[in-house]
């Protein structure tokens, strides 16, 4: 009997795992890194261990300390959540050598799956359909992807599309999987653009019986990483969906598994599937199945690792549909850049839950007040949808996302919503391209509500700024006054309003009038229809909330003032993060779109290209370096470059790019 559960992990995943255990009457035992003192996994749980550093590499990946830090707070049982060390046989072993249980599958079912291409072969011996390695690819098999064997989350992951790139994409990949996991085997097989991940949650017990416990779609992704994730995955003809719940059945008993774990298939439109890898773990998308089936996963993970049976002989069947989105601080329209910095608010409208209670749901590891570093994975929240249809839940989740209070910095969510709301998506035209296919149409924005936003930000810091007129004070016409903003993708509005008689007007709208403003609340109508804006600021920063969705504004000073120009052939750091390693030589001359070095941040890596043909004349990066947001990296001269005093002209962009891991 499971007593005290420590859990080997940061975030919405311990928080989850303690949700469960108060439940369960189970004290709870967090671990964590210097950077997350104070973060909300170590405040919920009852005793919590220091992991000395910042680094993952120093912290939630030394099995050494994790193991110890259990034994001094007196847990008799190890939760690894996802990521870190949640896949490492030897970190389940070291737990069990012990005399700690270990709530996941057997070391030896871990080691059997660690690398996909041992995994394919264990596969194909089970008669469960496998994707075959290349081993000399020819033009007839493009596209190819290099794939990391022991790796998983989109690291060491490559799309060649020429087979004079796939050397040099080979040893990237291999260089990125050392790095991430250890390992450097990399191997190469077709791929399938046009294709759907389609995965099934399992769950065995050690009695002999092992449940499909439902199937998901995980389609939509960017960097070979989920975005959005849905359950049942739709349209499948049963015939399809019954084969591809036998055949994850079958891969589990091949190797003897224990606990919670996922077997996920490549789909093609004809209803052909390959085996791609077995998650030897809880998945970031386990709500989804748990609100198509009521069950409690993680209940079920400890029920198992305490010997106990599964409840019956099958799983029970999916009612509704149940949709989630994961939202990230990063920077769709920059490559998917991740963004650090303060959130200030996350918060979901929940006033629809009075008539539909349980039917959203917010797993979040971090709350307001809290850093978000460079240190880890970019991940804020997962927002999870269930309704009896899938539109209908599709409907609710694009609507809680648009309505939600996300204050900080740049995230995933208008593309979230314009995702969901899609008729591609809507109509189950899923595939792992979806958002490269349908960038144009997830990247517009409505400009006409923009410059709406900015008028109320105006009025509202009118109104902030307003005081009692004093005595004798003459009704005269006062001069316009101006505010500036920078939208997200860089355009500049100006907003002119005047304070009259009868209040403020809005002379750079013509037709919208001013009903009420307060500093955090703006009423504007225009054409009898009204529309209220919430209004938040910090620092500069300006967020605007509507019930239909939000923009995040930037406020400028009143007059543009001058800036040092940076060399046009500088190159900046786009980001905080660490040097992983550079790929090219002072003095070497270099062409457009060559990369230069990599930078690892947020478990990514982005690559820094040269702007333009020319000659590497600076190179101020070495591997292991970290470096702060614009920090100089690199300058590359060209045949174009200006000789103008740098402190006195405008500047000039540098141009940077971090082009996918």
């Amino acid at each position: 009997m499971i007593t005290n559960l420590l859990v080997a992990n940061r975030g919405e995943i311990a928080r989850r795992v303690f949700r469960t255990c108060r439940r369960l009457g189970i004290a709870t035992t967090a671990v964590h890194s210097d950077p997350d003192a104070d973060a909300p996994h170590v405040r919920e749980a009852d005793a919590a261990v220091r992991l000395p550093g910042a680094a993952p590499a120093d912290t939630y990946l030394r099995g050494d300390l994790i193991v110890a830090a259990a034994l001094a707070a007196g847990a008799d049982a190890v939760h690894p959540g996802y990521g870190f060390l949640s896949e490492n046989a030897e970190f389940a072993q070291a737990v069990l050598d012990a005399g700690l249980t270990w709530v996941g599958p057997p070391p030896a079912a871990i080691a059997a799956m660690g690398s996909k291409t041992a995994a394919k072969r264990l596969m194909a011996e089970a008669d469960v359909p496998v994707l075959a390695a290349l081993t000399e690819p020819t033009e007839a098999d493009l596209p190819l992807l290099v794939k990391a064997a022991a790796g998983g989350g989109g690291r060491g992951m490559r799309v060649v599309r020429r087979l004079a790139d796939l050397e040099a994409e080979l040893e990237a990949a291999r260089a990125e999987a050392l790095s991430a996991f250890g390992d450097a085997e990399v191997f190469v097989e077709r791929y399938l653009p046009a294709g759907r991940h389609v995965e099934v949650q399992l769950m065995a017990d050690s009695h002999g019986t092992v449940w499909a416990v439902g199937d998901r779609d995980c389609s939509l992704q960017r960097r070979h990483q989920k975005v959005v994730e849905e359950a049942p995955a739709p349209g499948l003809a049963p015939e399809v969906r019954a084969a591809l719940h036998a055949a994850a059945v079958d891969a589990a008993r091949a190797i003897g598994y224990r606990g919670a774990g996922t077997a996920e298939f490549l789909l093609t439109e004809d209803g052909r599937f390959w085996f791609l890898e077995m998650n030897t773990r809880l998945q970031v998308e386990h709500p989804v199945t748990e609100a198509v089936t009521g069950l409690d996963l993680v209940a079920l993970q400890l029920a198992v690792a305490e010997g106990e049976p599964l409840p019956g002989p099958a799983a029970p069947p999916t009612t509704g549909h149940a949709i989630e989105a994961r939202l990230y601080a990063e920077d769709p329209a920059h490559g998917w850049r991740p963004a650090t910095g303060t959130l200030h608010r996350l918060e979901l409208d929940r006033s629809y839950e009075e008539f539909a209670p349980g039917e959203l749901r917010l797993d979040s590891g971090i709350g307001a007040g809290d850093e978000i570093t460079a240190h880890y994975d970019p991940m804020l929240a997962k927002v999870i949808a269930w309704a009896p249809t899938r539109a209908a839940a599709a409907r609710r989740l694009a609507l809680a996302l648009a309505r939600a209070r996300v204050h900080g910095p740049a995230t995933n969510r208008e593309t979230l919503v314009r995702a969901l709301r899609h008729p591609a998506f809507l109509d189950g035209r899923l595939h792992t391209g979806f958002l490269a296919e349908h960038a144009e149409d997830l990247a517009a924005r409505g400009a006409a509500g923009t410059e709406r936003a900015a008028l109320a930000a105006a009025l509202a810091a009118a109104a902030a700024r307003r005081t009692p007129l004093p005595s004798g004070w003459r009704n005269l016409p006062s001069q316009p006054q101006l505010r500036r903003y920078r939208t997200v993708d860089g355009a500049e509005l100006e907003v002119r309003y005047r304070h009259t008689r009868d209040g403020l007007h809005a002379e750079s709208h013509p037709g919208v009038e001013l009903v009420s403003a307060t500093p955090e609340f703006v009423v504007l109508a225009e054409n009898g229809l009204r529309r209220g804006y919430h209004l938040a600021r910090h620092g500069d920063q300006v967020y605007v909330d509507t019930a239909t969705g939000a923009v995040t504004l930037t406020a400028l000073p009143r007059f543009p003032e001058p800036t040092v120009r940076t060399d046009p052939g500088a190159l900046l750091a786009p980001m905080p993060g660490t040097v992983v390693r550079t790929t090219a030589a002072v003095g070497e001359r270099v062409t457009a779109g060559q990369p230069l070095l990599v930078l690892e941040a947020m478990k990514m890596e982005h690559r820094i290209t040269a702007p333009a043909d020319g000659v590497l004349v600076e190179l101020r990066a070495e591997p292991g370096r970290q470096v702060e947001v614009g920090a100089l990296l690199a300058v590359v001269k060209t045949e174009t470059d200006s000789t103008t005093d740098p402190t006195t002209d405008p500047t000039t962009d540098s141009e940077t790019e971090d082009g996918p891991a």
